[in-house]
């Protein structure tokens, strides 16, 4: 295949990567996210277009404001280049189809999601509310999404997925207050989890549910004896979990079903 279509996907992810981290920023504060157009947060001086160009602006400013100096946040490249680097994967992996455009979308919620959360604690329910009934809509339109023909089928595995997940995490944290007398699992996270489920299914919902601890238990180890820091957002983790997930979900499943 042409390497220069390879060049435009990963523009056009650095693109919308660029958008995300006006989301990330915005959110929390309940800001609008389409106006005003981008600006410094510390001066508030308008970005140029010419300051504003995804992951090159960064390294042309060396990771600083133009006019105040201020330090550019390593965030906003980070989100840019993972962005970029999803768009290319999900090509890949299902090219043009229903699949890569609704994963791909689905997955830069996940992204402004998981940053979010680490930082603010919180996930907005525009994301997990919003993403709940896109997914439950376009599951209904798109069968393909959940491999079958049948609209009402595609809708019913949609609808309980987000059952599964969101009921499995709301029940990890019901159980770990009780037992902990003090809140184990947000709200937040039950309702990405319900998201998540209504995308993926209740199969994938599952392994989700499995996986994530095991990459929140490296990082939160870390953070309780390094950091004593005692409250870990559980969100990047769920969203990592699903990245993983949606490459190769139905080959852990084999071979979790084949032990």
């Amino acid at each position: 295949m042409d390497f220069s279509l390879y060049i435009i996907i990963f523009i056009f992810g650095a693109i919308i990567g660029s958008f995300l981290n006006v989301c990330i920023w915005r959110m929390p504060k309940e800001e609008s996210i389409l106006k005003p157009s981008s600006h410094c947060p510390f001066c508030n001086e308008p970005i140029k277009w010419f300051d504003n160009i995804p992951l090159l602006s960064f390294v042309f400013l060396a990771g600083h404001c133009r006019k105040c100096r201020a330090r550019i946040p390593f965030r906003y490249p980070l989100v840019e280049f993972l962005t970029a680097v999803l768009f290319i994967v999900n090509f890949i992996y299902f090219g043009i189809s229903v699949k890569f455009f609704i994963y791909t979308g689905f997955e830069c919620a996940l992204i402004a999601a998981a940053f979010i959360d680490s930082v603010h604690f919180i996930i907005p329910d525009e994301i997990t509310i919003g993403g709940l009934v896109a997914g439950l809509v376009l599951s209904f339109i798109f069968p393909v999404l959940h491999n079958t023909l049948d609209h009402k089928t595609s809708f019913l595995l949609s609808f309980l997925g987000a059952a599964v997940g969101g009921l499995s995490i709301y029940a990890v944290g019901v159980a770990g207050e009780f037992i902990f007398k003090k809140e184990a699992m947000g709200g937040g996270d039950v309702k990405l989890m319900a998201m998540i489920g209504s995308i993926v299914g209740w199969k994938w919902a599952l392994l989700i549910f499995f996986i994530a601890p095991f990459f929140g238990a490296i990082i939160g180890i870390y953070l309780k004896l390094v950091k004593k820091i005692d409250i870990i957002p559980y969100g990047p983790y769920l969203s990592f979990a699903t990245f993983v997930t949606i490459m190769w979900g139905d080959r852990i499943l084999k071979a979790l079903f084949a032990l």
